[in-house]
């Protein structure tokens, strides 16, 4: 594993992230409209992109879980590939990774967790909501509630997964099987420190999550931004986009939100050191990675 176990302390609130895995991205697998020629012009003309592009035009992601501890709860924000999953791309297919071994030293035993929330359904964001026990899907986190928006579950209930894996049925239904989903409004909150902001395009429910403690907050992006690159294009919308004329007006709305200087924006995505400041930067903007 080449990304640490990363904190961040706000207010009362500790964010920890939890990384599975780390690897060197294609862009084109990410967008159709950018090559690794273009990352690096584009890196050329935005230096702060460094820490997030490779030499040759890479982007440097990752996947990786964070909890949120803000005392009274401990919320686990998008779990991940999972091991043992049945999957077409062959590095996350039938994995054995370390990840809840990593969770456990950071302080996290999955019988800690009190609320799984997952911004949204696609493969890489649900995996660990299970664990394979004795030929069975059974829930990971046994004493969490599972919080999912309401129009995120139903749509993805009846919609086959983008790669055609069996991704809600091991992932998500047997959740909902063991009583434990909360299927909620896209602007639900956790306590007054934690709550959700709708960010629909990537999915038709997807939701970006707010954390507020003192004078001090942090945004949790999910997938309305794969990768800083679209902080410096902000039209920039992937491949994977349900709808990416809305997932590219989110964005729009939410960096100019966002942008604030203060408020740590923390990527789903963004490689190590993945969280940071944004700013206006022309008719840009620009993100100071902390």
């Amino acid at each position: 594993m080449s990304d640490d176990v990363l904190t961040w302390q706000i207010g009362d609130v500790r964010i920890t992230s939890v990384p599975e895995s780390s690897d060197p991205t294609s862009p084109k697998f990410m967008f159709s409209s950018i090559d690794k020629t273009g990352v690096l012009e584009l890196r050329e003309q935005a230096p702060w992109l460094a820490p997030f592009v490779g030499e040759k035009g890479h982007l440097l992601q990752k996947i990786h879980c964070c909890v949120i501890d803000t005392g009274d709860d401990r919320i686990a924000v998008d779990t991940c590939v999972g091991n043992d999953k049945q999957r077409g791309n062959p590095l996350w297919h039938e994995q054995q990774g370390p990840f809840l071994d990593l969770l456990e030293k950071a302080g996290y035993p999955p019988d800690s967790i009190t609320h799984v929330v997952c911004t949204h359904l696609h493969v890489d964001h649900v995996g660990w909501n299970t664990r394979l026990v004795d030929g069975q899907w059974v829930p990971t986190f046994p004493n969490a509630e599972y919080v999912f928006v309401a129009a995120e579950f139903e749509h993805w209930s009846s919609t086959e997964d983008l790669f055609g894996d069996p991704v809600f049925e091991d992932s998500v239904a047997p959740i909902r099987e063991a009583g434990l989903a909360n299927l909620v409004s896209a602007d639900h909150s956790i306590g007054s420190a934690v709550s959700f902001e709708s960010t629909p395009g990537h999915t038709p429910g997807h939701v970006s999550i707010l954390i507020e403690s003192g004078d001090q907050r942090a945004i949790i992006t999910g997938d309305m931004a794969h990768s800083p690159i679209q902080i410096a294009q902000p039209d920039l919308s992937s491949s994977f986009d349900t709808d990416p004329e809305m997932a590219r007006s989110t964005r729009v709305d939410a960096f100019a939100r966002w942008a604030d200087g203060n408020t740590l924006i923390i990527g789903t995505h963004f490689g190590t050191p993945t969280a940071g400041v944004m700013r206006p930067d022309g008719d840009s903007y620009r993100f100071d990675a902390s």
